[in-house]
């Protein structure tokens, strides 16, 4: 437990932009409210104004998807709701129309306004949410530019492995195989960044790939069609920031991320970075009380697998790795007699304490050998425990079919970075499970959920717009779940986050109104107010 402690002979420093809670938990020298700080600090506020760094979100256009789909079967069979919508939010993004609708906003937007900048050597990058939308990001914008017999651009694309497309049946997708061939050769990965740098391509289509730690200073443009929160937007969107010669601005379009979100994922690294809740060790001991209620290891079992775990080098024996496991199996034996939901309870709990362990190990000097025996213990029961089941997987294709389609743009302009404030950074405050939810729901209701969610499912029975916001809001199960469990106040911030989208989904209907909501802000205070309470004493009501 010494070992990995801090050292009388050792320092270490740590030099970054995206000041983490770990990073300054366990670099950070304490402040005088006790709490870590950096030891210095360069802001991206400072080196934006010093001209070292480009602002990223001085022009920023975010575009929303509307979308109705209908069910396309007679049979409505019941599915487990979340990994239901995953598969409509699948079929949706992947679908070839939302695929060709953006891919030619983003080519028509490049030749336009991005080709021509930097000396007409400016580039851009397309950010995905997964492999198999770069795999069709990057067929849709070949396609098309051959379609138009464009000559100025050509694209690359960067993915890892292997991709099999569910509609292509035995075909596979790799990175070298779909970028084109250099003298008959295809371009290698570590190749592709200086390929890219080139003055033949111009677009560069990523799945996780170049997001963090890309160095290119002629990337002008991000297409952001993923959803960036916390740290990851404010990397993957800092792969823009880098100045060169003719190089006056950036520009990002946004197809997914709303633009407060990307406003509150930079304010911790604008200028200072402040520690907020931090880590209470006194939650692995709760943890340790919850695993021990549930007698599926023995206290006796962890010091016997940790006394032969522990022993000096020079007595271990080649029997000691059969000893360990013959240990570990009556409590395997012990889980694998336990429910599913008993199961997926333990497994938790042992994830949540080897992760918490962990972390808290690195920065504060445990001296209760107990919890390092059993973080020891746990770590290699968590290896043998049976897999967990997955699921129901659901592809939709034939099930569903897409009826409607609209891509419009919400908004363009600076998002604009407060100065004078610090954003907060947590530690692990709260611990669960991580069980999964299963409730089911027919087809056709999880279908109208998504319609009523993205604009589109108007009922003629609505008279009045605001009683149709309401009756919506009274609908959504989310909101009733969080006025159920929650101080009106603490509903605040989920219910105007829903609100926007529910007055987005009727703007159709009354445009006036919607466009005074969007645009007035004292109107808008005074409707969130009085919708806010009106809605969370109704759900209060009904649910009592």
């Amino acid at each position: 437990m010494a070992k990995p402690g801090k050292q009388p002979n050792i320092s270490f420093f740590a030099f970054t932009a995206t000041r983490k809670y770990k990073t300054l938990e366990v670099f950070g020298p304490r402040g005088p409210n006790g709490k870590p700080r950096p030891f210095h600090v360069y802001s991206m506020r400072q080196a934006i104004e010093e001209g070292f760094i480009h602002d990223v979100l001085k022009h920023y256009t975010t575009y929303k998807t509307y979308y109705r789909i209908i069910k396309a079967i007679e049979d409505d069979p019941q599915v487990v709701k979340n990994k239901a919508a995953k598969a409509l939010a699948r079929f949706l993004t992947l679908h070839p129309y939302n695929i060709a609708q953006k891919t030619e906003v983003m080519l028509e937007h490049f030749r336009t306004h991005t080709r021509h900048k930097i000396g007409g050597r400016a580039k851009a990058m397309v950010v995905t949410g997964s492999r198999l939308h770069a795999v069709r990001y990057k067929q849709e914008f070949d396609r098309q530019i051959a379609e138009k017999a464009y000559a100025d651009i050509k694209t690359l694309v960067a993915f890892s492995g292997t991709v099999d497309d569910p509609d292509v049946p035995g075909v596979s997708y790799t990175e070298p195989g779909m970028n084109p061939k250099i003298n008959g050769r295809p371009i290698g990965e570590k190749e592709l960044p200086n390929k890219f740098a080139g003055a033949d391509y111009h677009v560069l289509i990523v799945a996780e790939k170049y997001q963090t730690g890309f160095d290119q200073p002629l990337l002008h443009t991000m297409y952001v069609d993923k959803r960036l929160d916390g740290v990851q937007a404010v990397q993957t969107l800092s792969r823009l920031n880098r100045i060169c010669p003719g190089k006056e601005d950036t520009f990002v379009l946004d197809f997914v991320n709303e633009r407060d979100d990307i406003l509150e994922a930079f304010k911790p690294y604008y200028e200072q970075t402040i520690v907020g809740e931090q880590a209470d060790p006194a939650q692995l001991y709760a943890l340790q009380a919850k695993m021990e209620a549930q007698h599926v290891y023995h206290c006796d079992e962890v010091e016997a697998f940790c006394k032969v775990f522990f022993k000096p080098k020079a007595t271990q024996t080649p029997t000691d790795h059969a000893i360990l496991n013959s240990i570990i199996d009556p409590t395997v034996t012990r889980f694998e007699a336990l429910t599913e939901d008993e199961q997926e309870e333990f497994r938790g709990l042992l994830l949540t304490f080897r992760s918490l362990y962990s972390f808290l190990s690195q920065v504060i000097p445990f001296g209760d050998s107990d919890l390092e025996k059993l973080y020891t213990y746990t770590r290699f029961l968590l290896a043998k425990l049976p897999r967990r089941s997955s699921g129901p997987h659901y592809h939709f294709d034939d099930e569903v079919t897409l009826k409607f389609y609209r891509l419009q743009k919400i908004s363009d302009g600076t998002i604009q970075l407060p100065t004078g404030e610090g954003g907060e950074v947590k530690g692990p405050t709260e611990v669960g499970t991580g069980k999964a939810n299963q409730d089911t729901v027919e087809l056709s209701r999880l279908i109208d959920i998504i319609n009523d969610r993205f604009g589109t499912d108007f009922t003629t029975a609505d008279e009045l717009f605001f009683s149709q916001i309401r009756e919506e809001a009274m609908g959504d199960e989310s909101l009733r779940q969080a006025a159920a469990a929650n101080t009106i106040d603490n509903f605040r911030f989920v219910f105007e986050k829903a609100l926007e989208g529910l007055f987005i989904d009727r703007m159709e209907q009354n445009e006036d109104l919607f466009a005074r909501y969007m645009n007035d802000a004292e109107f808008q205070r005074i409707v969130k107010e009085y919708l806010l309470r009106d809605i969370y004493t109704r759900i209060r009501e009904d649910v009592a």
